[in-house]
């Protein structure tokens, strides 16, 4: 039974936000990929799309999460699912961090909107 302790996660740190990667293909995941994300007050995330549905989960804190130019608060509890092509950002206006657990495929890619990719590590 594959179990990935929280010493054995890892972290990565990327436009101001903290990514702590449980499932991934180096723990095992075949399809999936799932990790915490932790965004300190003040932040505020580039605008990107991403190419695969995204479920965004916010476990602490509350974000302004904006969705082809529709903006939503979002409060501990609620869950955004971000349809890929979607341009999507997350910001924090609190002065607290707010956690969140995101679940997408793995392959994820996101793509900024000056054209550049990335390939976020903890989707991989």
């Amino acid at each position: 039974m594959p179990v990935v302790r929280p010493s054995e996660a890892v972290t990565h740190e990327m436009h101001g936000a903290r990514f702590v990667s449980y499932a991934a293909a180096r723990t095992g995941a075949r399809e999936l990929a799932a990790w915490r994300g932790e965004i300190p007050g003040g932040t505020k995330a580039p605008a990107h799309t991403v190419s695969h549905e995204e479920i965004f989960h916010l476990l602490e804190g509350e974000l302004l999460v904006t969705l082809d130019g529709r903006t939503e608060r979002v409060s501990p509890g609620d869950t955004v699912i971000v349809g890929p092509g979607t341009l999507f950002t997350v910001e924090n206006p609190t002065d607290r961090t707010a956690v969140s657990w995101v679940t997408t495929s793995l392959g994820l890619q996101a793509r900024l909107e000056d054209g550049t990719r990335l390939t976020p590590p903890w989707a991989c």
